[in-house]
């Protein structure tokens, strides 16, 4: 039979169909059951992605097709789960890096003169002394006794606020005794204490005294005298505690971002319940290989492809945190001024989870509770961040810039401007012990009109002195802008900060 007579015979069976090409191409023949499959349904035999070719013999995936796909879909499931994933990490690499220390429920770290740049921390103040420890709760009950006017919270190692203390605290400022009882504690609970029930086996617990005419010592005197923390079988015999004072100590309290980060998640989810993590999350991790009860183990493939994955997921929290896209999180149209609480403390709207809010935060700070979102007239606190100048550049450590604060800045109590190194998200390290403009600071000088100018840059501009941040050329550096007490003009937005402008 000839090539023709052969095609003109398959044609007429519907078996086959005459290609672009003029070449023959095989179909499926029409069967009496047939639906049309109606269109985006099936796939072609090829497609043409981000990855490479996708081949496929009737909806079936070749080999090659199959490896590229599953090594994608761990790649992707594991840049998801280090976005969600860096609340624990973070609080592990602080309780590391202050178990460096002495041993936890014996050593109250303090800042005795306040926190200065040579200690490693997310976004810290430096305006007021910290203490900042951890509780372990494995042994059972603990009883933490608060002294007297401080302000603080207590988070578990999840991330998860638990609960306040001291001023805006069911203590009230007033000081007093809580009562912390681990998961799944069913035993007697007395009187006499405010009972604390987190979600984890050790949770964070950092606090803030404030200066009076000044001087931090008062504050602290404070917390050395009534600080307490014991077993509640202990309560007749509480142990001694160690007081260290961490000011001006070169220690660590930062995550990893290369694949020991992994290896920390997993010490958490070994460590910790995970019942009060949902179960998306926790699947993304088991994905990857971190599940409780189970040894993390990855092949040399799945260890490249979470190294690779480590490499992106730090670099896609920068993205997000220095080019935020959520429009409404910023102060002001066309402002570089943000807030690092968009959807609140608990990063949520409408309840669903606002992911580049949470990633963005939890990159670049450290602390959740409502106190800090809290809109109070006088009260609370309130804290914006500025990563470009004006005209949406990136801040350059080796140019110079001035900031305008307007006259009458609403506050209470007072404000502050601390300078963060873009890398390690701590203060930036220069000649300058404290790389911050505070109205605390009685040697700043004020306009005629009462505004304040501030000036950013390697060396002071001429008689600026005690208006200037020092930078370091060849670094990028942040700011935040806090505001302690707002009041009403800060809410209205009728007050509004100047944007950080370059001086040419």
């Amino acid at each position: 039979m000839k090539y023709r007579d052969l095609a003109v015979a398959l044609l007429s069976v519907g078996a086959w169909t005459v290609a672009a090409s003029g070449t023959l191409a095989q179909t499926q023949p029409k069967m009496k059951m047939s639906t049309e499959i109606p269109a985006g349904i099936a796939v072609p035999d090829s497609v043409e992605t981000r990855i490479g070719t996708l081949r496929f013999f009737d909806g079936f995936p070749d080999d090659a097709t199959v490896d590229v796909l599953y090594d994608n879909l761990d790649f992707q499931r594991a840049v998801q789960a280090y976005l969600l994933a860096l609340p624990p990490v973070s609080q592990l690499a602080n309780r590391k890096g202050i178990a460096a220390l002495g041993p936890l429920n014996l050593t109250v770290p303090i800042f005795e003169d306040r926190m200065d740049s040579k200690s490693l921390f997310l976004t810290p103040n430096n305006n007021t002394p910290y203490t900042w420890f951890w509780l372990d709760l494995s042994d059972g009950p603990l009883v933490l006794e608060v002294p007297p006017k401080v302000l603080g919270a207590i988070d578990d190692m999840w991330y998860h606020y638990v609960t306040d203390i001291g001023f805006v605290g069911p203590d009230k400022g007033e000081g007093g005794k809580y009562l912390i009882l681990p998961p799944g504690y069913a035993g007697e609970v007395p009187d006499g204490y405010f009972v604390v029930r987190p979600d984890t086996f050790h949770v964070w617990v950092p606090w803030r005294t404030f200066l009076v005419d000044g001087d931090p010592k008062p504050g602290v005197d404070q917390v050395k005298q009534h600080t307490r923390i014991y077993h509640l079988k202990d309560a007749a015999n509480p142990p001694q505690l160690n007081f260290v004072d961490v000011t001006g100590k070169a220690f660590s309290t930062l995550a990893p971002a290369d694949y020991a980060f992994w290896e920390y998640l997993d010490q958490v989810v070994q460590e910790e319940p995970t019942g009060s993590v949902d179960a998306t999350t926790l699947g993304l991790y088991a994905s990857i290989g971190i599940r409780k009860g189970k040894p993390f183990a990855p092949d040399a493939r799945m260890k490249k492809i979470l190294t690779e994955a480590a490499a992106v997921g730090d670099a896609t929290a920068r993205a997000i945190n220095a080019r935020l896209r959520i429009k409404e999180s910023y102060y002001y149209p066309d402002s570089a001024w943000r807030t690092g609480f968009y959807g609140g403390y608990k990063f949520e709207e409408d309840g669903a989870r606002i992911l580049d809010a949470y990633s963005a935060f939890f990159f670049y700070a450290t602390g959740v509770t409502p106190a800090m979102d809290s809109k109070v007239v006088g009260s609370g606190s309130q804290y914006m961040a500025a990563f470009v100048d004006s005209k949406n550049r990136p801040l350059d450590g080796g140019k110079n810039y001035r900031l305008h604060l307007p006259p009458d800045i609403p506050v209470k109590e007072f404000w502050s401007v601390i300078l963060y190194d873009n890398q390690t998200r701590s203060m930036l390290q220069t000649d300058q012990r404290w790389p911050a403009a505070t109205s605390q600071n009685p040697k700043l000088a004020s306009n005629a009109d009462g505004s304040v100018d501030i000036y950013f840059g390697p060396e002071a501009p001429a008689g600026k002195e005690d208006n200037w941040i020092q930078t370091v050329p060849g670094k990028g550096w942040n700011t935040l802008f806090r505001l302690y007490g707002p009041l009403e003009p800060w809410f209205a937005k009728t007050w509004r900060p100047g944007e950080i402008e370059l001086v040419e």
